[in-house]
């Protein structure tokens, strides 16, 4: 348990330390965010607003982890596998912020290009967590004591919620704070699921509570930097963390869930996230049937809210206190007993 305490505190306090110093390097190396032309008017003030931010709490979240990792399982290390899955999808959105920030061009990468580098990671890393003894192919049922085995089926459906999850970050992050608040909630909720079921598993063998602890350590730590980052990203934010960090956020959210056997837990956890992706599919479906109509006022849905007359504190307030409340239901959701 001081060990997840002491993983937060060191990502916060790094988080904290490096932030003011990173900031005028941004400024200095013009990598400001263009601001969407179709996005709400107001938010063009924010043009030119330091971007890729998320490069420094995936430092502090990376470093973090590695510092307090336990004992090492080679291949079967879900520590390592964390970091390396967050990373990569991370690389992703850093291609995507540079093409942005360097080429001005605020689309970023085709959208091709995209998906390609995102089945590839997230087809990999389905693979990864199939063949690891520690999670297979099994996933666990909120609310029942049950577990799905989905088969050789859990690596296409996997990669499927992989690729999702992750651009459900990337959607959310469009409001000063709004992805590093939730993340905070989220990220502390896995760890405390991971603790959770190795306290209640006694006869849990040593290295899958290893694994599950090395897990916590890093949600926490993750925890942790997007908590100094809201020191800067609050509304009105100095710095965005851009795609480079949504990416990251995102890949470590989706990772947790399928290490832990608990993907459909992230209806809970990330329902937030999940709500911004919906409300896009939503929105183009609708306006596509109806010949122009539209159901809300912009998507994602954080938007509509904004141009329905909330402030940007008033909706990342509302979707931190519901994230809260449906991770509360999450951990009262937790079969402790498989």
């Amino acid at each position: 348990m001081l060990r997840l305490i002491i993983a937060l505190l060191l990502s916060l306090v790094g988080m904290l330390l490096i932030g003011p110093r990173v900031l005028p390097v941004l400024r200095r190396l013009k990598f400001g965010q263009t601001i969407y032309e179709l996005g709400p008017k107001a938010h063009q003030v924010k043009q030119g607003t330091p971007t890729m931010g998320g490069l420094m709490f995936a430092l502090t979240t990376v470093v973090a982890a590695l510092l307090l990792h336990g004992a090492w399982f080679g291949f079967n290390d879900f520590g390592l596998s964390l970091i390396i899955v967050s990373v990569l999808t991370m690389l992703v959105g850093f291609v995507d912020d540079y093409i942005k920030v360097v080429k001005k061009r605020n689309l970023g990468l085709v959208w091709w290009q995209k998906v390609v580098a995102q089945v590839v990671i997230s087809a990999a890393f389905a693979w990864y967590c199939y063949q690891n003894p520690n999670v297979g192919s099994k996933v666990i049922i909120p609310f029942f004591n049950v577990e799905w085995d989905l088969g050789i089926f859990y690596i296409p459906i996997m990669t499927a919620v992989m690729i999702f999850m992750v651009n459900s970050a990337n959607l959310q992050d469009g409001l000063d704070g709004i992805l590093s608040s939730v993340s905070v909630v989220g990220s502390v909720t896995w760890a405390l699921m991971a603790l959770f079921t190795v306290l209640a598993a006694a006869a849990m063998p040593a290295e899958m509570k290893g694994n599950y602890m090395n897990l916590a350590v890093f949600a926490m730590a993750l925890a942790g930097g997007c908590m100094g980052f809201l020191r800067f990203n609050h509304y009105p934010a100095a710095v965005f963390m851009g795609d480079t960090g949504s990416m990251f956020i995102g890949g470590a959210m989706v990772g947790m869930s399928m290490l832990l056997r608990m993907p459909i837990f992230m209806i809970f956890v990330c329902f937030t996230m999940l709500a911004s992706s919906l409300s896009v599919i939503i929105q183009r479906i609708y306006f596509k049937v109806t010949h122009g109509k539209r159901i809300f006022k912009m998507s994602p849905i954080h938007h509509h809210f904004e141009l329905s007359g909330m402030t940007e504190n008033q909706i990342v307030a509302m979707y931190t206190i519901v994230t809260g409340v449906l991770c509360l239901l999450s951990l009262l959701s937790l079969p402790l007993n498989i």
